[in-house]
């Protein structure tokens, strides 16, 4: 029997980088752009508040580009305000590198799973887990959140080879891979 989870992003994540103003050390996007023309260059920043002061951030995501090569589209969604962008942007990883920052997904996703795992005695159950975005997660904390068993005891079911995957389990992972389940 195949189940299948899906690993979904319930808000943008906070952005670690250390404030100018404050000793915080994290910063809350909320998908807002500032977008700047100098004749025919542009300049284009997504905002973000510092979670302790308010103070704002400025992440460069275009810098001194010719307003003609901007594709219109991207402008539109800049001048717009796009949350959809600025998701697509912090898990650009040029962008993270370009201004230095890393992200905290703790409390920014959620698990879908579609209801309770079947338990069938004696029998093997595969789940299916798909990101909806990067998200880099223990599956050790995806497999005891979806089978409601604790950490530990899925640490002794992969130790006791009752949960098997062509994936690695013990580390993090951002990309789709699946599971067997074995009672």
């Amino acid at each position: 029997m195949l189940t299948n989870w899906v690993v979904a992003p319930t808000c943008l994540p906070l952005v670690l980088r250390r404030c100018h103003t404050c000793p915080s050390g994290t910063f809350r996007p909320n998908g807002k752009f500032r977008v700047n023309a100098h004749h025919k260059l542009i300049d284009a920043w997504l905002l973000a508040l510092c979670t302790a002061c308010g103070d704002t951030a400025k992440f460069t995501v275009l810098e001194r580009v010719n307003v003609r090569s901007v594709r219109p589209g991207l402008l539109a969604r800049m001048h717009a305000n796009d949350s959809g962008l600025a998701a697509e942007l912090l898990a650009d990883p040029v962008v993270r590198r370009r201004n230095r920052i890393a992200l905290d997904w703790a409390d920014a996703w959620r698990l879908d799973t579609g209801g309770p795992v079947p338990h069938r005695d004696g029998g093997a159950i595969d789940v299916s887990v798909r990101f909806a975005a990067p998200i880099p997660v223990r599956p050790v904390r995806l497999i005891a959140e979806g089978c409601g068993l604790s950490r530990a005891e899925v640490e002794r079911l992969i130790a006791g080879g009752k949960v098997v995957s062509a994936a690695r389990l013990n580390g993090r992972l951002s990309g789709d891979f699946t599971f067997m389940l074995k009672r």
